[in-house]
Formats: structure tokens, C-alpha cells, sequence
């Protein structure tokens, strides 16, 4: 771990550890020396840039949130420390909506959802930064679909001229990690069964995923076996029939101790014109951000298939855009 605060065993640790530090023991002030000055932060409702509106945000989101966890699942990464590292991240968090904020008016609702964020990190600092949190659950848990939840925030930013613009190749920057992953298999067979499924070939399902697989989708949705994962995957493709599916980075791990497992970053851009999870076409211009992660496995010799997998998008981004368009508000 050159260039990393020796207290840290390895990037897991590091990247775990800055979490409980800054979030859960109050530590904020630290994200001026683990954030770059000029991060690139990138989540599917902003983009932002600079540790100062990180600070700025965290603060805002504890206050809403006041006894907030962040349960580290996962840290799939890639990159050595002299050339920096890209860390994949699964996190389950709890919290209790106690105050006025982003979310509307304190509901007391307890909540529980995760999120998936990739972080280039290098000498002690995360410099780049791609992260999704499960929105669509959130709002779900205090009552609300995503759709009227993000028509009702559009009009507390103060309506369509002065909200906040989603992350879109229009709005997205280029930051200081340019690396596309790793070259191990298990982030290929992770890409390959995507890339099969996005190209119509959802035959891929039942050839490549467990019988038996554990799947967490978008909105908090447990799913287990086939179905789940057919439902999912195929009415996000529907509703974005002609939309581009690309692969931006993909990471394998084959760790001691632990199942091969995968971490995909990838995303959707085309026209909404078809019926799918989105409802009615309305031909509005997408982006869709989406991070998955998958656990790999042989429960008969020599088969091995998908036995978990955790995909993320931001729902209510999602709808942001489409609102934003058509003027449905």
C-alpha cells in the first residue's frame, strides 16, 4: 500500500475504513485529505467537483440522516498503488429520515438499501468517483413511487429552469482515471452474459445464472432464480429498445477465502420508445448509469454459473430526465 496511511492493512480496509471513519465516528473534516481538492463525483442526479461540496453534502445527508450506517458487503478492485487503484464497493445502509432535506419532510421512516460506488484512489486520496445509491428504495420506504417522488423534487428545487440536471454525456466530466479494469475472466463472463442480454439473448439466463441465484435489483427488489432476473433485465431493455449498452469498466477478483466474484460499470443512452419499466414511451433522451456486481461458483463440478448478483440505477434520475422532457409536471 505505498503512498497509503500505513493503518490500513489493504485497499479493502482503506476503502472501508474512510467509510466508517468519515460517516458512522463523524470523522468529515477527513475528507479533505482522503477527497481530492478536484475529485469528479458522479452520481446518476449530479455531477460535482471538489472535496468542499463533499463535505457539504455529507453534512447535509446526516442531518437528514442522523444515525446512518454503512455496512461494507464488498470491495472489488483492481490497479496496484503506484499507478492508483479503482475499488468497486457494495454497501447496505441504514438510517432513520429524523430531518428535513433532500427528501422531503422528515417521514421517520427507518430504511434500509445499499449502494454501489467506484473510486480511483492513489496516495491516500480518492481523486475520481462514480456512485449509485438505490434512490428508488428509499423513496418506496417513505411511501412514495419514484416517478411522484421526482416530480415533487423537481418543484422543491425550484422547477425545471433552476433543478438540478442529471448525469448525461452533456453534463459528465472527464476526471484522472482513465483505466478500463482488469483482464481476469470473471469480469469477462460478467461482461459477456450483459452484453448477451442487452443484444436480445436472454437465453443467457438460464445458460449462465444459478438455478438457485440471489439477485438484488433496483427499489430494494429481492428476486430468486430465473424469473427475477428475466423480468429485470428484459423490461429495461424494452423500454430502451434502440438505446446503446456499454461496457466502461470491468474488474475480476479470485481471492482467498472468498468466491470469484465481478464488478461491471456500464450504461444505457438512447430514446425511451418502448414499453418496458418505464411505462408508456415517451421518447424522452436517457442516460442510464448502472454498476453491477456478481459472486461466482460451482455448486456441481465443473459447472460453474452466476450464483449472486447486485445491479444498481438510480430510478428517480431516471425520471428526472424523462420529466424534465416531456413537461409532465
Amino acid at each position: 500500500m505505498k503512498g497509503f496511511d500505513p493503518k490500513f492493512k489493504d485497499f479493502p480496509d482503506y476503502i472501508i475504513g474512510i467509510t466508517k471513519e468519515i460517516w458512522e465516528d463523524r470523522g468529515i473534516a477527513t475528507l479533505r485529505n482522503y477527497y481530492a481538492p478536484d475529485i469528479v463525483v458522479r452520481m446518476p442526479g449530479s455531477v460535482s467537483v471538489g472535496n468542499q461540496g463533499v463535505i457539504g453534502a455529507t453534512m447535509a445527508t446526516l442531518a437528514e440522516f442522523p444515525d446512518r450506517t454503512l455496512l461494507g458487503e464488498d470491495v472489488i478492485w483492481s490497479g496496484t498503488p503506484e499507478r492508483g487503484m479503482l475499488s468497486s464497493h457494495r454497501i447496505m445502509s441504514t438510517a432513520t429520515h429524523l430531518g428535513d432535506g433532500a427528501f422531503g419532510k422528515a417521514t421517520g421512516s427507518k430504511l434500509t438499501y445499499r449502494i454501489l460506488a467506484d473510486c480511483h484512489a492513489k496516495n491516500n486520496a480518492i481523486d475520481d468517483e462514480w456512485l449509485i445509491r438505490d434512490n428508488g428504495a428509499v423513496v418506496k420506504q417513505m411511501g412514495w413511487e419514484p416517478k411522484e417522488f421526482t416530480r415533487d423534487l423537481i418543484a422543491r428545487e425550484g422547477g425545471p429552469e433552476h433543478a438540478v440536471k442529471p448525469l448525461t454525456p452533456a453534463t459528465d466530466l472527464v476526471g484522472p482515471y482513465q483505466g478500463t479494469g482488469n483482464d481476469s475472466e470473471w469480469g469477462q463472463r460478467h461482461t459477456d452474459v450483459l452484453t448477451r442480454m442487452m443484444n436480445a439473448d436472454m437465453s443467457a439466463i438460464e445458460a449462465i445464472y444459478d438455478r438457485a441465484v440471489h439477485t438484488e435489483y433496483p427499489g430494494g427488489t429481492t428476486g430468486h432464480s430465473w424469473a427475477p432476473v428475466d423480468r429485470f433485465w428484459m423490461s429495461l431493455r424494452a423500454a430502451l429498445p434502440s438505446a446503446e449498452f456499454k461496457v466502461h469498466h470491468q474488474i475480476g477478483r479470485a481471492d482467498a477465502n472468498m468466491p470469484p466474484r465481478s464488478a461491471v460499470r456500464w450504461s444505457m443512452h438512447g430514446k425511451h420508445d418502448g414499453w418496458g419499466a418505464l411505462g408508456a414511451p415517451t421518447g424522452a433522451d436517457i442516460y442510464v448509469l448502472g454498476i453491477s456486481h456478481a459472486e461466482w461458483g460451482e455448486l456441481t463440478g465443473g459447472n460453474i454459473k452466476l450464483r449472486r448478483e447486485w445491479t444498481l440505477f438510480d430510478e428517480t434520475a431516471v425520471w428526472k430526465q424523462i420529466l424534465l422532457q416531456t413537461g409532465d409536471l
